[in-house]
């Protein structure tokens, strides 16, 4: 799986987590339970550390690590 892919990847992810919030606090307004909902939510959140985790073990063998937009290395 490439840099761009997980970046990707992760980018999907956080919008899908935002949605599950949005829908949980929605159950919880109409008084219904979200155990469910929530543990969803929790392998989610797993999933998407992971997958930071995977984007930063490749950027680290990433010849551009520590370079900013201007080009400029810190």
């Amino acid at each position: 799986m490439g840099l761009d892919h997980v970046r990707s990847e992760i980018e999907h992810m956080r919008v899908q987590v935002g949605r599950q919030r949005k829908e949980i606090l929605q159950l919880q307004r109409a008084g219904i339970g979200t155990a469910s909902a929530e543990l969803l939510l929790g392998r989610m959140l797993a999933k998407s550390e992971d997958l930071c985790a995977e984007r930063d073990r490749q950027e680290e063998g990433s010849p551009t690590q520590g370079r900013v937009l201007g080009g400029q290395s810190w």
